[in-house]
């Protein structure tokens, strides 16, 4: 009994390899297609850019009135990136997981960008063998010390911002 305990301990041991060398794999995969997405808008590549997003992707930015389709979001980045000067984001921290068919995955980002430390998140799907970006959402950090001092500065727009919305 013992020994046919170590032979099934054994074979599940080798039998789990080849399952973490292939999520490590996809990890990898999807963790570069990120880390290029980010380097294609510091190198305002607008069409590497934009390949890397599912044709019905959203993109939500840091101020309230950035909620965009992908068409909407290219309209509002062409400009910056014909200027040659759109932004810079560098991952200092990132998490990846997978749903359990394999084909959608979904992280969170902690980034070094030119408004300081932000924090992006997003999910990825595989749309002809390819992924794609299909959500993502990029928020500045603010310290907990200083919420109140930050509040105080966005209070008066984010006021008439919702006021709009009970209109």
């Amino acid at each position: 009994m013992k020994k046919l305990t170590i032979l099934f301990l054994a074979i599940l041991a080798f039998s789990c390899k080849p399952c973490e060398e292939k999520n490590q794999s996809k990890k990898q995969n999807v963790m570069e297609i990120i880390d290029n997405w980010h380097k294609a808008a510091a190198e305002t590549n607008y069409e590497a850019y934009f390949d890397a997003m599912a044709e019905e992707s959203i993109f939500i930015g840091t101020d309230a009135t950035e909620n965009w389709n992908k068409k909407q979001f290219q309209a509002f980045a062409k400009p910056y990136f014909d200027k040659g000067k759109a932004w810079s984001f560098k991952a200092i921290e990132r998490n990846i997981y997978f749903s359990k068919d394999g084909k959608m995955a979904w992280f969170d980002e902690l980034l070094s960008t030119q408004m300081k430390i932000c924090r992006g998140s997003g999910i990825l799907v595989q749309e002809n063998g390819q992924w794609k970006i299909k959500h993502y959402v990029l928020s500045m950090t603010i310290p907990n010390d200083n919420t109140d001092e930050v509040v105080k500065i966005k209070a008066p727009i984010e006021d008439a911002f919702m006021n709009n919305f009970k209109k």
